[in-house]
């Protein structure tokens, strides 16, 4: 309904680093399509979303960095809002999770939900980092994948395989803080009973039959597989806290960030309220109206982030409605229209391995519409797209500039040139300058039921088929013949094709704001409503692009290049970039994958001749050897110098096999004095050298027992 408020959100982008064309293109550019569009339509409708500012990632960041996670989050949030602002992505607010609202709003949902023990807790076995003296969240376990063998896998999920993983399935498991063998310790955590939630969570799903293919999928595969309890806490230094108020030990446990994030648009949502002088204006998008109006919750997200979207937050709402039910109802999402992945040049995109185009970096060399297009062209909607630099030029170049740029330069130089700068009489029109009229009533109905049915993509064919219709138009009617042999025709041609500018510059501005503001200067037409948000009511609105929006007569502005094309050489130094950042990213991944290797021990302090002439070195056989009773790096050993029999304790365990000794000779200090170590006493020193990686070598020697090594 016209009526119904409507609350986008787009999904929060982590602030631990910055954003690539990946991110856009899947979570960030559709809404914004979106909402621009419904702005234009005159529709109730707010556009939140915000920096997701806690959870694992941001606390490894920050450990890498050697910084407090704070610095990390202030860092990025700065960098993505700046990204965002400078794309043209309008947000009514864009918020953090780091803010005293949402830390509020997250405890107090908690507290409502075990307040009425609708969590199970559960003690359990957990890895614990000795070194670091903290529990292990998922993304903190690295170890080798049990599918793969990749051996750099997180405890959740195999980056190689794409295996879904729990860090107890890693082989030979390591901490990500700091290196250490994990030890297994007890821990009690709060989890949201999913499996006893499934059937509503069916029942509802059941009901979205206009959801697109690939999110209903998705979230069948999780019925079938049966959902089971999720874990809602978790032992972490960094997050909002677990209520202090919650019955049990709470210290050093904070709430997961599957668990927070999403209320972040709740949040958001509340603080953009406070900005319009209304705190309570917030319920009217979130909660069910006492008239029994439902706001529209449309979640845009990328494919990874379905399951928290449409079942765990879905479970989350629906909990807290039956916990409170005599009191406002949570409305919950009227659509979650998911896209999938954008590749890069024929490949998966990375940012570890360098292969991703950094947004604020291309900010700097394209202008901000030129890189909506040329992702709005290649929005992953239903599959996996490619992005690649040459297929971004053609788009550009073939239909930015040579079919939208170019009708709109012809009619406007055509206007300026033979028209007085003026929209000319439209007098005695023929068949084919009222049938393209005609053609642009259908336009606004046919782009916004793309836009309605988040079929981003072909709106954006749809508004470009307006500009192809305005060429062939112009082509056809040929006004540089019909001004001189009939200057009427001429005239109504270029009346028409400024017609169809001026819807254009409507039409066009949900892809192209800045080009649809550069275009309605050059046809001094005012009165359109801005599709930025808090835009000041205008007459002209969406629908109104179908028909006439320019007068004859009315004076027009200064024609001017719409869109610029893109050279060769600025698309190939893009693509250098690419590659040489990719093999940047190789040659480290190398270099890091070779074992660090410590500098030459330094030399001793200088001795004398006498100094070393104190040391009886022999030759000695070994008899036996094994591992000492009594202490974990030692060996005990049997050696015959000839004369005597020794028993002799090395340090070696762990470097060296006992049965590689057993026969060979060795050398040993044999003048050393005595010494009792763990109940056994050694009689002399065996000749080892260590290696810089700290591995110990024996020496041996092809002497005979006895023999006296100088």
């Amino acid at each position: 309904m016209a009526d119904t408020p409507i609350l986008v959100t787009a999904a929060l982008p982590y602030a631990n680093g910055p954003l690539h064309i990946g991110h856009i293109a899947g979570a960030y550019l559709p809404p914004d399509l979106y909402v621009r569009y419904q702005r234009l339509k005159g529709r109730d409708i707010v556009f939140i979303c915000g920096s997701d500012e806690h959870g694992a990632a941001v606390f490894m960041q920050a450990m890498k960095e050697g910084v407090e996670p704070q610095a990390i989050v202030d860092r990025y949030h700065e960098q993505i809002q700046s990204v965002f602002e400078g794309l043209g992505i309008a947000f009514d607010y864009y918020g953090r999770t780091t803010s005293d609202t949402h830390r509020d709003t997250s405890q107090a949902f908690f507290r409502t939900l075990e307040g009425a023990r609708i969590f199970n807790r559960k003690t359990q076995q957990q890895l614990f980092d000795p070194e670091a003296g903290l529990f292990l969240a998922d993304r903190f376990v690295r170890g080798t994948c049990p599918v793969c063998g990749y051996e750099d896998a997180y405890g959740d999920q195999c980056e190689n395989c794409g295996s879904t993983l729990s860090p107890s399935e890693l082989i030979d498991p390591r901490s990500a803080v700091s290196g250490a063998e994990p030890e297994t310790r007890e821990t009690t955590h709060w989890y949201l009973p999913l499996g006893n939630i499934q059937p509503k969570l069916e029942a509802w799903i059941a009901t979205k039959t206009d959801w697109k293919p690939n999110v209903r999928g998705q979230v069948g595969s999780w019925f079938n597989d049966g959902l089971s309890d999720r874990a809602m806490t978790r032992d972490l230094p960094w997050g909002v806290p677990v209520p202090e108020s919650v019955d049990g030990d709470v210290e050093g446990k904070v709430l997961y960030v599957w668990f927070d994030a999403p209320i972040g648009y709740i949040s958001a949502t509340k603080e953009w309220a406070a900005e319009q002088g209304d705190p309570e204006l917030w319920r009217r998008y979130w909660q069910i109206h006492e008239n029994g109006t439902t706001p529209d919750l449309l979640h845009f997200i990328g494919k990874d982030n379905i399951v928290f979207h449409t079942l765990i937050f879905p479970a989350l709402l629906m909990a807290h409605n039956e916990v409170d039910a005599d009191g406002p109802q949570w409305t919950l999402p009227a659509n979650v229209p998911a896209n999938e992945f954008l590749n890069l040049e024929g490949k998966k995109l990375s940012t570890s391995k360098g292969w991703a185009v950094w947004v604020h970096e291309a900010l700097e060399v394209f202008a901000p519409d030129v890189l909506r297009y040329g992702l709005a062209v290649a929005l992953p909607e239903t599959k996996d797209t490619d992005f690649s630099w040459a297929d971004f030029q053609a788009r550009v170049n073939g239909e930015l500039a040579d079919v939208l740029g170019n009708f709109v330069n012809r009619a406007l130089s055509f206007a300026a040139q033979f028209a007085e700068g003026k929209v000319p009489q439209f007098i005695d029109p023929n068949d084919d300058d009222r049938a393209v009229l005609d053609a642009l009533t259908e336009f606004p109905e046919r782009i916004g039921a793309a836009y309605e049915q988040f079929r981003m993509r072909e709106a954006v064919q749809e508004t470009m088929a307006l500009a192809r219709l305005g060429n062939k138009y112009f082509n056809d009617a040929e006004p540089w013949h019909t001004r001189k042999t009939d200057p009427q025709a001429c005239a109504n041609t270029i009346h028409v094709a400024l017609q169809l500018c001026a819807s254009l510059s409507v039409l066009m501005d949900p892809i192209l704001p800045h080009g649809a503001e550069r275009l309605r200067a050059m046809l001094d037409l005012e009165g359109v409503r801005s599709s930025e948000p808090g835009g000041t009511e205008a007459p002209i609105m969406w629908d109104d692009a179908g028909f006439r929006l320019l007068s004859s007569g009315d004076l027009l502005g200064e024609p001017a290049i719409l869109f610029e094309k893109i050279a060769d050489e600025t698309v190939e130094a893009q693509r250098a970039l690419l590659e040489e950042r990719a093999a940047a990213s190789e040659a480290a991944a190398e270099i890091s994958a070779e074992p660090d290797v410590a500098p030459y021990a330094p030399l001793a302090d200088t001795i004398t001749f006498d100094d070393f002439t104190k040391l009886d070195f022999r030759s000695g056989k070994v008899l036996a050897a094994e591992p000492h009773p009594k202490a974990d790096k030692l060996l005990r050993m049997d050696i015959d110098l000839g004369f005597e029999q020794r028993q002799v304790l090395a340090g070696v365990r762990g470097h060296v096999e006992p049965d590689e000794l057993v026969g060979r000779n060795v050398i040993v200090v044999a003048n050393l004095a005595p010494r009792t170590i763990r109940g056994l006493e050694s009689q002399g020193m065996l000749l080892f050298a260590e290696n810089r990686d700290g591995k110990f070598l024996p020496v041996f020697t092809e002497a005979e027992p006895g023999s006296t090594v100088k």
